[in-house]
């Protein structure tokens, strides 16, 4: 009797124990701790760790799209072939950027700067005759979409002592595929230091004698370059220039010096064809681009 009354009254006590471990939410019985629900800790980590996922996505996509320079040095994107500028594409292409060119913010403000009546403005080999154009190296062999595709623009100082040459670079100019071939460059800044130099030699002629480089940073292909020249000094036949070619954010991509000699027989040199390669003033003291070791002008009287 006892017994029985003993395990009625422990029966009794576990049903109150589980109807008061129900109401609490806790589980009777039961060996391992119940599940927490996040913490704030918890949570904050899930949240950042979202972040930096969802940033991390958008960034590949982005750089997929416009890769930073060494990615695209690393892992360059072919590009396809230039148009054939007679082609009603290439035709396009090359009228297309000459308006964007002459809408250049750096080049319009130049152009009504202040001191701008101090300067003027050319475009060499706009006036080269065809005949002599097709072989030459940038007025005919490299000229074209996708290529030097318009004719430079020059704002020189009416005193000859420095200019600002605007040139555009297309992708069909490169050595490693979206950089300029560094040979280009040299090519460009030769022509356009000789241009300063010439024009301050005793007779307007002049050759290249020495010319020292230095590349500070790739040059993109597919855009706008500005070259810039000065004169440093003439000793009779001979003209000291230095330059550097910029981005026209002001990156300085080359920088270069070079010296130019007239040859002797720099009379025999005058040209008038030579002039307009050269791009002139208006009323220039007859400028030459480059000696080429022909008598242009045979009815000038050499001495």
């Amino acid at each position: 009797m006892t017994s029985a009354l003993c395990r009625r009254s422990f029966f009794s006590t576990l049903t109150a124990q589980s109807r008061t471990a129900l109401r609490s939410g806790s589980r009777p019985y039961s060996t391992g701790s119940p599940p927490k629900p996040p913490t704030g800790a918890a949570w904050g980590t899930f949240k950042k760790a979202s972040a930096v996922l969802g940033i991390s996505v958008v960034a590949g996509t982005l750089g997929a799209i416009y890769p930073p320079p060494p990615v695209s040095i690393l892992f360059p994107r072919a590009a396809p072939a230039p148009p054939d500028p007679i082609s009603p594409e290439g035709i396009a292409y090359s009228e297309d950027l000459e308006a964007t060119f002459q809408k250049l913010p750096e080049l319009v403000k130049l152009r009504s700067a202040p001191n701008a009546d101090e300067w003027y403005e050319a475009r060499p080999y706009q006036g080269y005759p065809e005949e002599r154009r097709v072989n030459n190296l940038t007025a005919g062999a490299l000229r074209g979409p996708g290529k030097l595709a318009v004719f430079p623009i020059i704002r020189a100082r009416k005193d000859e002592s420095e200019s600002l040459v605007f040139v555009h670079l297309g992708r069909g100019l490169c050595g490693h595929d979206g950089i300029i071939h560094g040979g280009l460059l040299a090519t460009l800044l030769d022509e356009t230091l000789a241009r300063t130099a010439i024009v301050n030699l005793p007779e307007k002629v002049g050759v290249t004698a020495k010319l020292s480089l230095n590349y500070r940073a790739p040059t993109m292909a597919d855009q706008f370059v500005v070259i810039k020249t000065k004169l440093d000094e003439v000793k009779g036949r001979k003209a000291m220039v230095s330059g550097s070619i910029e981005s026209l954010d002001g990156t300085v991509l080359v920088e270069a010096s070079a010296m130019f000699v007239q040859p002797r027989y720099a009379k025999l040199l005058h040209s008038q064809q030579l002039r307009k390669a050269m791009g002139e003033q208006q009323n220039p003291d007859q400028p030459i681009l480059l000696a080429d070791g022909q008598d242009l002008n045979p009815h000038y009287k050499h001495r």
